[in-house]
């Protein structure tokens, strides 16, 4: 009688940055995971990305293909790792050959929120006092808070958000302009002041979802990862990253949006604006949820008629001068 081996069960390596809010991130993942296969062994391995060693230049001036992603695409291109966990806003739209986005979980809140020093804490966005020093080390965010108030003072503010928040503490700061989501996703959100309302600032592509990335012929994994993706989240972030991707745009550029589903219909909301405030685009489309690329390229093209690439050029010539 001949006996059957069977193969042992395989060990799933998950990649993840080292930051608290990556591997609060990615824990989370290999949570459900787990719940969902506990045959299959998942290890969390972690990496240090240029992102996370660059920290006394502003990241626009860094460049941004792959600024938080790039050594763990490697990993994964070397089977170093098996699959990776980012927060979506950082994944280039344009991805390595070889890879592929294989999931995005469900969408925390994508808006940007208010964080102010105890100085402050009777005062909202609108009512700070002229003058005030915000920090923020996203261009999206300070074109459109230099558009609405331009009476601000604005500075760079670089590291994890528990550094930040120090920074902020300390008296640095008058204000942070953070993500709700990571404020949430690592129990403070006691640290909200006010969540920025949308027609102030809109939030980045994909701001709030989990992307995972994993090698594109790896079908049995693919597979095991559609088990935690969430179909509207998925639809809505897919029509962003097109709008961006279509733009020509980075992660660290001007560009806002926003995006709702109601029954099976997706609305598209997308801005372009100078650095300075001045210049702003925005536009709206309207249309098939299971037809969002095709949302996001309708959208790129609008604003590009209303002056998009042109304020999009002299963003890329300011920072490639390092100005």
């Amino acid at each position: 009688m001949t006996s059957v081996v069977s193969s042992p069960p395989r060990t799933i390596r998950i990649g993840s940055r080292k930051s608290q809010l990556a591997l609060v991130q990615t824990y989370w993942v290999q949570e459900q995971l787990e719940k969902r296969f506990p045959d299959i062994t998942f290890e969390v391995h972690t990496m240090s990305t240029q992102g996370d060693k660059i920290l006394d230049v502003a990241l626009a001036k860094i460049g941004d293909k792959g600024l938080f992603t790039k050594e763990l695409e490697v990993g994964m291109l070397n089977q170093e790792i098996d699959f990776a966990v980012h927060s979506l806003k950082d994944l280039p739209t344009h991805l390595p050959e070889g890879l592929t986005l294989a999931a995005i979980t469900e969408r925390e809140n994508p808006a940007d929120a208010l964080v102010v020093h105890e100085k402050h804490k009777d005062k909202q966005i609108d009512t700070l006092p002229e003058g005030a020093l915000i920090g923020t080390s996203s261009l999206r965010r300070l074109a459109q808070l230099r558009h609405h108030f331009p009476h601000f003072t604005f500075k760079d503010v670089r590291g994890n958000l528990i550094t930040r928040l120090a920074k902020l503490d300390a008296g640095e700061y008058d204000a942070l302009i953070l993500a709700a989501a990571g404020l949430e996703r690592l129990g403070m959100s006691d640290r909200i002041h006010q969540v920025i309302p949308n027609e102030i600032s809109l939030h980045a592509v994909g701001q709030g979802a989990l992307g995972i990335e994993c090698r594109a012929d790896d079908s049995e994994l693919l597979s095991l990862l559609k088990a935690i993706e969430h179909p509207q989240t998925r639809d809505r972030c897919l029509a962003e990253r097109s709008f961006l991707r279509s733009l020509e745009g980075g992660c660290q550029v001007p560009i806002g949006v926003n995006t709702e589903i109601s029954g099976e219909n997706l609305t598209l909301t997308g801005i372009v604006a100078s650095i300075d405030g001045q210049k702003f685009v925005k536009d709206t489309v309207t249309g098939q949820a299971n037809n969002a690329e095709a949302l996001g390229i309708e959208l790129a093209e609008l604003l590009r008629h209303q002056g998009a690439q042109e304020i999009l050029s002299e963003i890329f010539a300011v920072i490639q001068r390092g100005s």
